[in-house]
């Protein structure tokens, strides 16, 4: 028997409890892993409040991020006692997710624990943070050379923003953070923000078709108009990471920014990432991207106290990430 949060639909109702489950209930999979850590993500409060968008049946486990060791495995990837990490593929999804002390999963889904990070380190990151980093390889990838000037990031202190803000500091890039927490600037000037703005300066409501370039480059969590207003404001040959939609999924522009002023639009998809390019990012995050500042962007929960932090994550009211230990 384990642990785990589960979630359960009763007439129309999402009720969550941690409760107790059998290893045998687990689904079919080649590697079992102890979890010993999980982070908590927007998507998770997504499933955790019964969103049949990401997961379509109930009961269920969310939680599409885990980091522990392997007790069995019928892969020869990996052996017993190895320490692994998933992040992405249908973890937390409609597989039987991160917030439970064990889970059982394909091979393929699972990476070896990169040296430079501990398993805790490991979920600070999680899929905020290999979304960040998928979001800087493929600016870079974009630009013609490096990328100088200010680089844009929105929702700066949500757990993609503030990984995006330390990641990129960390590489050397000029960041502008934009948020609407006033009382969250030191926490962004701390993790490596050169300065701070609100979200009204990139929420413009004129109808222009194009505004003042500033931007060199972007990564933008949020969507919604401020995504319109951050396309209308980039410069020449820009490109912006467009990898969230708490704002708004949806956005109205023109072909301008685009035709005029070469604008890349970059859709940052971490769930599906191919495994070569999943492991070249997680290497990354190990060694020339791991922020000196990673210990600032987090806090611990149990998953006992899981409950109330999924409630604040979907209210706006969470700093950084959380991280679960199991």
């Amino acid at each position: 028997m384990f642990k785990a949060l589960v979630v359960k639909e009763d007439n129309g109702k999402f009720i969550r409890k941690v409760t107790e489950r059998n290893i045998d209930d687990l689904p079919a999979g080649s590697v079992l892993i102890s979890v010993k850590y999980s982070s908590l993500n927007y998507k998770d409060a997504l499933s955790a409040t019964g969103n049949k968008g990401v997961t379509r049946k109930y009961s269920h486990t969310p939680g599409i991020d885990a980091a522990g060791i392997v007790i069995e495995s019928s892969s020869n990837k990996f052996k017993v006692s190895d320490e692994v990490l998933v992040t992405g593929y249908d973890l937390g999804m409609n597989t039987s997710g991160g917030f439970a002390e064990y889970i059982r999963i394909p091979s393929d889904w699972v990476i070896k624990l990169p040296l430079g990070l501990s398993l805790k380190e490991s979920m600070i990151y999680g899929t905020a943070g290999f979304t960040a980093g998928l979001s800087l390889y493929k600016l870079e990838q974009c630009s013609e050379k490096k990328i100088n000037g200010e680089v844009l990031v929105t929702g700066a202190t949500g757990g993609v923003g503030s990984l995006a803000v330390a990641i990129l500091a960390k590489s050397g890039y000029q960041v502008v953070a934009s948020t609407g927490k006033k009382d969250k600037i030191e926490f962004l000037k701390k993790i490596g923000a050169k300065e701070i703005i609100g979200r009204e300066e990139i929420d413009d409501k004129s109808g222009k078709a194009l505004l003042n370039r500033r931007w060199k480059a972007a990564v933008d969590t949020v969507g919604g108009n401020i995504l319109a207003t951050v396309i209308k404001q980039m410069d020449y040959r820009s490109s912006v990471a467009s990898c969230g939609n708490i704002y708004s999924p949806e956005f109205q522009t023109t072909v301008f920014p685009f035709i005029l002023r070469g604008v890349n639009l970059l859709g940052i998809n971490s769930a599906e990432t191919p495994m070569d390019l999943r492991l070249k990012i997680w290497q990354k995050l190990a060694n020339e991207w791991k922020p000196d500042c990673l210990n600032e962007i987090y806090s611990e929960c149990s998953l006992e106290e899981l409950s109330d932090k999924i409630d604040s994550i979907l209210q706006g009211q969470i700093t950084g990430r959380i991280v679960v230990k199991l």
